[in-house]
């Protein structure tokens, strides 16, 4: 918001690769009168966008500093190998950590993969980011080890990808600050994890509303019905009488 009469809004950065076609499709539906406003933003820069307050909210990837946030996993990605086409991978279904162990593979700076020690040679030196990376397998430098979404953000014609198993996985999360108990967090927190539009979480229950009192009328008539029934029973059980006594 920009100023006291200006049309709400909601700031959601997110790291190349995610995909948000899904969300903010439920998001205008739900929500049309506040407008989202998308920020790219490199996976090193997410999280620091929101803890600045220059984003509400940010979906990126895992492992992060979670100081001063939360964080909840979304979902986890394939991770795969990019060759070039005539490479001997291309011909494989899948790819183990152990194949690549012959392999120049490509490290960058900005990879997102948490790994304790990446497969395969190092180059001689490492690309600043992953488009420069694929760039470099293009050139046969090297392979690349990336989350799928990755490869397909970076597809080029003379390059192919296959899954790979063994390493590190990606996971995308979202992330925003601890203390934002805001009422569009907490409407964008339910769209990711699926909630339908009845929910009711994080907003409080409406009261079911109190049964009218029965209508003095139909009270009096009730009271008076349940007298003559006891007036009836009465009369039909007649006056007892009394046991005659034995002469002695």
């Amino acid at each position: 918001m920009t100023g006291p009469d200006a049309a709400p809004s909601f700031r959601i950065a997110y790291v190349p690769g995610v995909t948000l076609g899904k969300w903010t499709r439920i998001w205008r539906e739900r929500l049309p009168q506040v407008e989202l406003d998308l920020i790219p933003v490199a996976a090193a820069d997410a999280a620091g966008l929101v803890r600045d307050g220059a984003a509400d909210v940010a979906l990126l990837r895992l492992p992060v500093d979670r100081t001063g946030l939360h964080a909840i996993p979304l979902y986890t990605e394939t991770t795969v190998v990019v060759v070039p086409k005539d490479h001997l991978f291309a011909a494989a279904d899948e790819v183990s950590t152990a194949d690549l162990a012959d392999e120049v593979v490509l490290h960058p700076v900005d990879d997102t993969l948490d790994w304790a020690e990446p497969p395969g040679r190092p180059a001689v030196h490492r690309p600043a980011t992953t488009a420069a990376a694929v760039e470099l397998v293009a050139a046969g430098v090297g392979l690349l080890v990336v989350p799928q979404s990755l490869a397909r953000l970076h597809h080029r014609k003379d390059l192919t990808y296959r899954p790979v198993s063994g390493p590190p996985e990606s996971r995308v999360a979202l992330c925003w600050l601890e203390d934002d108990t805001s009422d569009l967090v907490e409407q964008f927190i339910g769209i990711v994890r699926g909630r339908t539009v009845n929910s009711t979480r994080g907003r409080p229950a409406t009261p079911a509303p109190a049964k009218p009192a029965p209508k003095a009328a139909k009270t009096a008539k009730a009271a008076k019905a349940a007298k003559s029934a006891g007036g009836r029973k009465q009369q039909k059980a007649g006056p007892k009488r009394a046991k005659p006594r034995r002469r002695s």
